[in-house]
């Protein structure tokens, strides 16, 4: 019994380091800038919106719970205490995204491109959205990191990449995955 506890303290200090360096190295490529940073919007329980979702009327979406909003306080103190440079930041026209946006970053403009195409009211959008994100980043010229918070069903598109609430996907201008961190609340 003591040696399977021995062997599990030191599996989990093994496992702990090599994520540590593994933030720290994505940490170090941040630094550099020129980053595409996508940010899935914090917790917001429940999955797609609710039928009478009113894209202008954030009572009738689904929106960040209170476990949500410290989360998104903990992914804007992430990016303070790690001095990350932002140039811009970007985020869906849903009130999850915004509030996300809001909270962790105070400042941030909406992007339609940013949005979710999950339901079938918007699905047909998707290959417009996907082609003006792209042409966006396309023309994007900075030195500093650019922060896109929007929905799963974009980051899985663009990424090839499932996300998890709040979780913090990094790329490169081509869309190559760079590293992700889970932000935990």
């Amino acid at each position: 019994m003591k040696f399977l506890r021995f062997f599990l303290i030191i599996f989990i200090s093994l496992i702990t380091t090599v994520k540590a360096d593994l933030n720290k190295k994505l940490i170090n490529q941040l630094e550099e800038g020129g980053k595409l940073i996508f940010i899935r919007h914090a917790y917001a329980p429940g999955s797609g919106d609710p039928d009478n979702f009113n894209l202008n009327d954030c009572s009738t979406q689904r929106n960040l719970s209170k476990e949500g909003q410290r989360q998104a306080e903990y992914i804007g103190k992430f990016f303070r205490n790690n001095k990350v440079k932002i140039d811009k930041v970007l985020s869906s026209e849903w009130c999850r995204c915004k509030e996300t946006a809001q909270i962790a970053f105070k400042n941030f403009s909406t992007n339609n491109f940013l949005n979710s195409f999950y339901s079938s009211k918007y699905a047909k959008n998707k290959d417009k959205q996907i082609k003006m994100l792209k042409n966006y980043v396309k023309k994007f010229k900075s030195d500093k990191n650019l922060i896109l918070i929007t929905h799963y069903v974009l980051i899985s598109e663009v990424l090839n990449y499932a996300p998890s609430s709040g979780e913090i996907v990094v790329s490169d201008k081509n869309f190559n995955m760079i590293g992700n961190i889970e932000i935990n609340y």
